[in-house]
């Protein structure tokens, strides 16, 4: 059975593996759980990309603030490289890391619940995104998180967190009040921090809003609540969803190249006139998905708040204007109009088993592509020695998220329309060397004019640090000049590095694109 995105990006074995351990793992939080724990094993498959599989000396599952207190000052005491685990979705070796010494995995800190004090959602850094949505359905409102439910919300929220609703609603990061951290202080004694939005240790908290996971200390909890937020009642403290959502798909089994290059250019060129905060279309959603099939065949799955009335004419109008001089045209699949949590429980990307090795590359678009740049892509994916699970994917922006100002959070990508995305993806370690090259050659050849790279400026946005590439650090692959933080970071970087000096000053929380790390493209 081939594997579609639902089933890319959603599994890893979510975080039932640690649920499992149950009493062992109550007890094996003080000293570990080593490689001779019949737990152990699991535990290293918890990660989602088979690329990269950890052995670290132990492992910490943790189930509350004061244990990941413990665990830290455990592995800080034995001088081993930590590593934290949210949702096991990352798709680099930021966790499993061949250096990887620890391991602190949250995916027993699930809860969410209603915070009195702080008058706000407690969410645990373990909670998996579709928890989250289930949880604050029973108050009646949500954030505008990422569609595959599985993804664990520590790394989510650090570096953004976008998803079918972030047009209307902004990033996640954009509704964070504050952080509950682990952070390590220069004499090497962990202690638990609570930064604010609106109080104390600021800086630390706006550098959990888009400056990544792993990089300050292990969050154990957020606090979620929007800005201008009034009173005390949890109803009004986060965003209500749409009542009903309305859910079609526009198929495109078969294409030229020339009915290629008009389909995806209509489809960008659309949300291109639709970035404003506020646009008519700021209630749509409408990621596009384009396999290796050999024919250039495409899927467009459609999202719409369905509680306007001129709903259904919204859609018809998207679909009129991406099909418009396409031939053959795309099939459309009948409408379906659902409830916000049915929509959530049936057409977001449920969780699934990961057996894939994968590679990621990333682009914020401020313009359209080029329909020379389209010619590539396309004969990219109809090369038929790359049929099967990897897809080139675009991933609408903008909207809510471009009212916010480039520096008041960490993530700076405040005036793009689209992120494009590609995921190869592939099962065969003896295939990595060729599929590698296809997504660094597609990416290097799509932006040819910029060095092979997203350079941020009249086109580009640059990059998502959620969405983590080392070859923007790779001068091989990156023949911009820029140091790779300036495609993720932008002008926050030097903010960022302030802050990581304040928290981490033993450098204690790295991987291979933390802030602050040495390298030729600083």
């Amino acid at each position: 059975m081939s594997i579609t995105r639902r089933t890319l990006i959603s599994g890893a074995l979510a975080g039932g593996v640690v649920a499992a351990l149950g009493a062992r793992a109550a007890r094996a939080e003080a000293q570990g759980i080593g490689p001779d724990h019949p737990d152990y094993q699991s535990l290293t498959l918890r990660g989602y990309n088979r690329r990269f599989q950890a052995a670290p000396a132990r492992f910490y599952v943790p189930a509350t603030g004061g244990e990941v207190v413990d665990a830290v000052a455990a592995a800080v005491g034995d001088g081993t490289p930590i590593a934290v685990r949210s949702g096991g979705h990352c798709f680099d070796d930021f966790v499993d890391g061949a250096d990887t010494g620890a391991i602190i995995d949250l995916g027993r800190l699930t809860a969410v619940s209603w915070d009195a004090e702080h008058r706000a959602f407690s969410v645990g850094a373990g909670a998996d995104i579709g928890t989250v949505y289930e949880a604050l359905h029973r108050w009646g409102v949500t954030v505008p998180g990422g569609i595959c439910l599985g993804v664990g919300m520590g790394g989510h929220v650090c570096g953004g967190g976008y998803g079918p609703l972030s047009r209307r609603h902004g990033l996640v990061a954009d509704h964070l009040a504050g952080v509950e951290v682990v952070t390590v202080d220069a004499g090497g004694a962990a202690k638990v921090v609570v930064a604010h939005r609106d109080g104390p240790h600021r800086d630390l908290w706006w550098a959990h809003t888009g400056g990544g996971g792993g990089n300050f200390g292990v969050v154990t909890r957020f606090l979620l609540r929007s800005p201008g937020a009034d009173g005390d009642d949890p109803a009004r403290a986060l965003p209500t969803p749409p009542a009903h959502m309305l859910d079609t798909r526009l198929v495109l089994p078969f294409t030229t190249e020339d009915s290629f290059v008009r389909f995806v250019g209509n489809y960008l060129r659309f949300f291109e006139r639709y970035r404003a905060p506020g646009n008519a279309f700021a209630g749509l959603y409408a990621p596009l998905m384009i396999r290796p099939t050999g024919t250039g065949a495409a899927e467009l799955l459609i999202l719409l708040d369905a509680d306007a009335p001129d709903a259904q004419a919204r859609c018809d109008e998207f679909v009129a204007a991406v099909s418009e001089g396409v031939f053959p045209p795309p099939i459309r699949l009948p409408v379906t109009r659902r409830a916000y949590p049915d929509t959530v429980r049936q057409v977001y990307y449920a969780k699934a088993p990961s057996t894939i090795r994968v590679k990621v590359k990333a682009a914020y678009l401020r313009q359209a592509y080029t329909a020379e740049q389209l010619r590539v892509c396309y004969r990219y994916l109809t090369d038929l020695r790359f049929l099967g699970d990897s897809q080139l994917e675009f991933l609408p922006f903008g909207g809510a998220v471009n009212a916010v100002g480039p520096g008041a959070t960490a993530m700076p990508a405040r005036d793009s329309f689209m992120t494009m995305l590609i995921h190869a993806a592939w099962r065969d370690p003896a295939d990595d060397d060729r599929y590698l090259r296809w997504a660094r050659e597609m990416y290097r050849d799509v932006h040819a004019d910029t060095g092979g790279v997203p350079v941020p400026g009249e086109r580009y946005g640059g990059s998502y640090i959620n969405y983590p590439d080392g070859d923007l650090a790779d001068p091989v692959w990156n023949t911009s000049g820029l140091p790779w933080h300036a495609f993720y970071y932008r002008d926050n970087y030097a903010r960022l590095r302030r802050v990581k000096a304040a928290w981490d000053p033993g450098n204690r929380f790295a991987h291979r694109l933390s802030i602050g790390r040495a390298d030729g493209l600083r």
